[in-house]
């Protein structure tokens, strides 16, 4: 990945949907030889343009972060969660928590029923640690790339 890869990464995190009539410009390349570097780097699988929602906007009131502690297989809990609406993601860790998972309620008792309802009784699951976000906007989905 080069400094123009970087440049349309920057642009494309700005705007998922800018034309390449505009993203080439703005990296010093054509519309078609842009569109052929990104095309280049899905190819690759270096990049995935993909859409992402606010869960905020869409009704949802209260978010957390829950660290999972796990006896046994993590797999098969992320597993069990994966089946819940209100599950974002979850991402396996080493560290304190087994795994991560983000999720979407639509107020704190929801929530707080979430946790104590569903994830508790899953089988193999030790420990809930819920860091829950307030606010809104609390999403930032911008990496550095350069």
């Amino acid at each position: 990945m080069d400094d123009i890869d970087r440049a349309i990464l920057r642009e494309l995190q700005a705007d998922g949907r800018i034309a390449y009539a505009d993203l080439g410009p703005k990296v010093g390349l054509s519309a078609s030889a842009a569109r052929q570097r990104l095309q280049r780097l899905l190819d690759s699988r270096a990049v995935q343009v993909v859409g992402v929602t606010d869960p905020m906007a869409m009704g949802g009131q209260a978010m957390a972060l829950l660290g999972v502690g796990v006896d046994g297989d993590p797999r098969a809990v992320a597993d069990a969660l994966a089946g819940h609406p209100e599950v974002v993601y979850s991402v396996f860790t080493s560290g304190g928590f087994d795994l991560f998972a983000e999720v979407v309620t639509p107020g704190p008792k929801d929530l707080l029923d979430f946790v104590n309802d569903v994830v508790r009784p899953i089988e193999g699951v030790r420990e809930v640690r819920p860091f829950p976000y307030f606010g809104i906007h609390t999403h930032r989905f911008l990496w550095e790339v350069g």
